[in-house]
């Protein structure tokens, strides 16, 4: 089983005090500030209620891919055809305005500071399905990066999602833990075939790590959940090294092209 904390952070070390200066922004919307969305001044953090209650309303989902589904449907269409892997995911929001271009800014206008805004969206659906009966993780795990990506990124947006989300979850992360071994190309425009394709092979479990996962139970935390191929090879790697049941905590889930 899964034990002990993890908080090692997979990106080269900052100097003091732009450390400092990168996390103002963060400290400010504590005390109120600029709504990002729409400018307004709110007292409630970065993004005020009136844009959360209209962009953020709550959506019935599929519970193994998190897409979009009418009022009381378990699982979508192409789900109950071929059930994914892993078998459960969650996701806040809908990866369209005004979340598309946060999430954008935090990935790559190095805005990491935009991870607690964001995360304050993904936290509750989280504490929703843990209360419905999801499985209690035994650690949380971000989507690696590649080494090169990491470089040039500076950090792993999805670690800091996980990190926060541990915070508020009391549940062990490890960031080390799965491995990206290739850098493979961007997939925008990809089909999820092709996408599936390219990410086979793409992830490894850490030798290290691999007798503490065996028999638990994973989550895996990203940002967007674009077409599942990415936490299906991901959540793979961690089947194929012993975990015994895998989940995906994702901030945004891509809409349905058909139905949006």
């Amino acid at each position: 089983m899964v034990g002990g904390q993890y908080s090692q952070r997979p990106m080269p070390a900052r100097p003091r005090l732009l450390h400092d200066l990168m996390a103002w922004p963060a400290r400010l919307w504590r005390w109120g500030g600029a709504c990002l969305v729409c400018r307004a001044w709110s007292d409630d953090g970065a993004v005020c209620p009136t844009c959360v209650a209209r962009h953020a309303l709550p959506k019935p989902r599929c519970e193994a891919c998190a897409i979009e589904v009418p009022q009381g449907v378990g699982r979508c269409g192409a789900c109950l055809r071929c059930l994914p892997t892993p078998p459960r995911a969650l996701a806040a929001v809908d990866y369209a305005y005004p979340w598309d271009g946060l999430i954008h800014r935090f990935k790559y206008r190095q805005a990491p500071e935009l991870a607690r805004p964001l995360v304050e969206r993904l936290w509750p659906v989280v504490q929703d399905a843990l209360a419905a009966g999801l499985p209690r993780p035994d650690l949380l795990v971000p989507v690696p990066l590649s080494a090169a990506r990491l470089r040039e990124r500076g950090y792993n947006q999805a670690w800091e999602l996980t990190r926060r989300l541990s915070r508020l979850s009391a549940i062990p992360a490890r960031c080390g833990a799965l491995l990206r071994l290739v850098d493979a190309p961007h997939q925008q425009g990809l089909s999820r075939e092709q996408r599936l394709m390219q990410a086979r092979g793409t992830y490894a479990v850490a030798p290290q790590a691999v007798a503490s996962l065996r028999g638990g139970c994973v989550a895996l935390v990203d940002d967007v959940l674009t077409t599942g191929a990415t936490a299906q090879a991901a959540a793979d790697a961690l089947l194929r090294a012993g975990v015994a049941d895998v989940q995906v905590w994702a901030l945004a889930r891509t809409p349905d092209p058909q139905v949006h």
